[in-house]
């Protein structure tokens, strides 16, 4: 990868916000985390950077059934301060800007509508 290059990795809100039975997502979007800021100390001067999202529109959630995702999306939309669930879009926006911040290396950005502040 060329200098000034650009990583973006994935992490989520387990690794801040700890569940009960959430143990080994939590491990894995830990070590992305950890992951992210050792890689862009070992690769510098390519900035790499990881994004962490909460539960986000996708068709991530259609095995829920409709009833069930439609719950879940109620029950996290009145518990983040932004008072909506995430969208493919929001996700993306931040990937573009973590990829295109020439200054940006190290850090995971939170695109979780503030889940971790619940």
């Amino acid at each position: 990868m060329n200098a000034g290059g650009s990583l973006a990795l994935f992490s989520g809100v387990a690794a801040f916000k700890i569940a009960v039975g959430s143990m080994a997502v939590a491990l894995a979007n830990g070590a992305a985390d950890t992951l992210t800021r050792s890689l862009a100390v070992e690769l510098a001067p390519v900035r790499v950077n990881a994004i962490s999202p909460d539960v986000i529109d996708t068709g991530a959630w259609d095995a829920l059934g409709e009833q069930g995702k439609v719950d879940l999306f109620a029950d996290h939309s009145e518990r983040h301060p932004a008072r909506r669930i995430g969208t493919a879009a929001n996700v993306a926006e931040t990937v573009l800007f973590a990829m295109s911040n020439s200054f940006l290396t190290g850090v995971t950005l939170a695109v979780d509508g503030g889940e971790a502040l619940t």
